[in-house]
């Protein structure tokens, strides 16, 4: 996986507590970015942007529930922790069902912010490598022929090499030679290991 450049992207309409984040963050060599509301933000995401977002949850106009609703839509896996008043918290833990990483009360403690947001981009690169992998999976599997497509397809479902043959109305042996080039170009031996990596990728070809 290339070196990701990871970005805390505050979202907060309150100047003086953004003001205060961005300096809070910096001083702890983080890199971030701030936006004034939601649609600022939205107007400047790109599924390339990696990191999390800390974001307010009440805010004029697009609130920060409405913005992680618009962000599942776009498929983003950007980490979101919200910050909370003590009457959000319902709010909260709704958004966190939604797939919010975590929420933060004010007034909060700027070492347990810091701490949340380390878990954060720590799970941003777990969730970027995993999906490096199966990019990579995806490609290989977009590599084979039709046929051994075809092949590896009934190898996956257990059929025994005599039985892809009689049905397939082919030889044996050109079977044995399609299974071969299926695990090269798959880059496995195991042929448990070729289900496992076809079955890690089955969502994301699913959604194509």
């Amino acid at each position: 996986m290339t070196d990701i450049q990871q970005t805390v992207y505050v979202v907060e309409d309150d100047e003086a507590v953004r003001d205060s984040l961005e300096l809070l963050l910096k001083s702890d060599g983080k890199p971030v970015k701030t936006y004034e509301n939601a649609t600022a933000f939205l107007r400047d995401y790109s599924e390339k942007m990696a990191g999390c977002i800390v974001l307010d949850i009440r805010m004029p106009g697009m609130d920060g529930m409405e913005l992680q609703k618009k962000l599942n839509d776009k498929h983003s896996i950007l980490p979101i922790i919200f910050v909370t008043g003590h009457g959000d918290v319902p709010m909260a833990v709704d958004a966190m069902k939604e797939g919010a990483v975590d929420f933060i009360q004010k007034p909060y403690r700027e070492e347990a912010l810091l701490e949340k947001i380390e878990a954060a981009l720590k799970q941003d690169l777990e969730q970027r490598k995993s999906l490096d992998e199966k990019q990579e999976i995806i490609k290989r599997i977009k590599s084979l022929t039709p046929r051994e497509h075809e092949i590896m397809d009934r190898m996956i479902a257990g059929q025994a090499n005599k039985v892809i043959a009689i049905e397939l109305e082919i030889s044996q042996r050109t079977v044995e030679i399609h299974r071969s080039r299926v695990m090269h170009k798959m880059g496995t031996h195991s042929l448990a290991h070729l289900v496992r990596m076809v079955l890690s990728v089955k969502d994301l070809i699913d959604a194509r």
